[in-house]
């Protein structure tokens, strides 16, 4: 089976879908499924050196993101594939790999089947959140004419967990795709510990040195509540000065967003902003960490809160988050609200908790939850079930 992905960039800072691919396709070649992946970056670019074959068509053009190229690519390379599989919705490359499908099927009687993956998209949340008022009219225009169309003419709508197919079924009308499918998501297992990556992690961040941290590691976005977890840790320090430190690690410091935060945080003490980790420093930093805290406003699923579960730690997050059940029923974290009074009580009952002394086990807990619900590997058989299926 050859399955085609199409996503706007493979830029790693573009967020999780791109992560997800890399993700998958080592585990669907060890099924003998061949993957490769069209996007609008620059060929040069130094993230596109993978072992898998990556189409770079150049960069788009203007907020839509248009790109010449994408339709007569596809055109002339639909027939080398089974399945194509579009991540992501509102850019040109959802809307221009539909319409290069639905003409190559007026032309030839054999096409590949297309799906689209809106990766959390078609979330309320984004129809809803104040800040986001222009981009939700827009969002509903373009669903009228055009994303409508994508959603309900494609062969289906893949979905990372079942809380994303619930919500999706919310958001707009005429709302029928064909199929909605479950396939779940994973991450491969996390390479085993070593100094180095403590190491090169405390490179990025010398303060911390010996002291006990909460790791929020994510982009620094307000969808992300970041602010909100800056607000219970101060209010939090300054009652209990013993409380660990707060490492925040992610790219989106330079924002206005990240220059608030970073004046925030100099009301207290113990507050780290190390920027993206990758590689060796971000497996130290999460290996390091007494807890993962995610306090989203909407997270589809939560590449870093996974792989934190898969270093056997446990985490503070939302409801919000869509795999919040999963930490519930797998005693692998606490849950409470993304507001405010939320956040404040989520970090008072990890503190509470961790006094006791009992997080090892909250620890095992999560790296089972990992093992038996979102390694790679059983992502990947149900990905290439729901596709022949």
């Amino acid at each position: 089976m050859n399955i085609l992905r199409v996503i706007k960039s493979m830029n790693p800072k573009e967020g999780g879908p791109c992560q997800g691919i890399r993700n998958s396709i080592p585990a669907l070649k060890a099924m003998g499924i061949h993957n490769e992946v069209v996007c609008f970056d620059d060929p040069d670019s130094d993230y596109l050196n993978e072992d898998f074959k990556i189409h770079a068509l150049g960069e788009p053009k203007g907020p839509y993101a248009y790109n010449k190229e994408l339709q007569s690519w596809l055109s002339k390379n639909f027939s080398r594939f089974d399945a194509v599989i579009v991540h992501g919705l509102w850019l040109y490359h959802s809307y221009g790999t539909y319409k290069a499908w639905e003409k190559y099927k007026k032309n030839t009687a054999t096409y590949p089947k297309l799906y689209i993956m809106p990766h959390g998209m078609l979330d309320p949340y984004f129809q809803k959140a104040k800040e986001r008022r222009l981009k939700a009219i827009r969002n509903w225009v373009f669903y009228k004419l055009i994303e409508g169309r994508v959603i309900n003419n494609a062969t289906g709508v893949l979905f990372t967990c079942e809380e994303e197919l619930l919500l999706a079924r919310t958001t707009f009308t005429p709302y029928h795709p064909k199929e909605e499918l479950n396939v779940s998501y994973g991450i491969q297992e996390p390479p085993v510990y070593t100094p180095q990556m403590k190491q090169d992690f405390l490179k990025l961040c010398p303060k911390v040195t010996e002291k006990p941290y909460i790791l929020f590691l994510s982009r620094i976005h307000e969808k992300k509540g970041v602010d909100l977890l800056l607000n219970s840790y101060i209010s939090l320090k300054n009652k209990y000065p013993e409380m660990s430190a707060l490492v925040v690690a992610g790219p989106g410091m330079d924002t206005d967003f990240g220059k608030r935060l970073s004046k925030a945080a100099e009301e207290t003490k113990d507050i780290y902003f190390p920027g993206m980790l990758t590689g060796n420093a971000k497996w130290g930093a999460f290996y390091g960490c007494e807890v993962f805290v995610l306090p989203s406003h909407q997270e589809n699923f939560g590449i870093a809160l996974v792989e934190a579960l898969a270093c056997g730690k446990p985490a503070l997050i939302t409801n919000k988050v869509n795999i919040w059940r999963e930490i519930v029923n797998g005693r692998a974290g606490f849950v409470g609200e993304d507001t405010q009074l939320g956040i404040d009580a989520l970090l008072n009952e990890w503190l509470n908790f961790y006094k006791k002394g009992d997080n090892n086990s909250m620890g095992q807990n999560a790296n089972s939850l990992y093992k038996n619900n979102f390694t790679v590997k059983e992502a990947a058989k149900k990905l290439v079930s729901s596709l022949k299926g």
